[in-house]
């Protein structure tokens, strides 16, 4: 899904960024360019952030538990 129309953006890309340790609305700007132009996908961009980082996180804790476990 495109989350900044004015410079083309994707969920997906948003994602792969943070992955990547762009944690930051003012991070994504500097890295993809997201919420540079008009600003109106800023909180769609923190809400994306937050989300695939409380994902990540219990995807580790997950991870780390599956492997201490065993």
């Amino acid at each position: 899904m495109y989350v900044c129309i004015c410079k083309g953006i994707t969920d997906s890309q948003i994602k792969e960024a943070v992955y990547d340790g762009s944690t930051s609305v003012k991070a994504l700007r500097r890295h993809l360019g997201v919420s540079s132009q008009c600003g109106r996908c800023a909180e769609l961009t923190q809400e994306i952030i937050d989300e695939t980082m409380t994902t990540g996180a219990m995807a580790s804790a997950n991870s780390a538990l599956f492997y201490s476990a065993g």
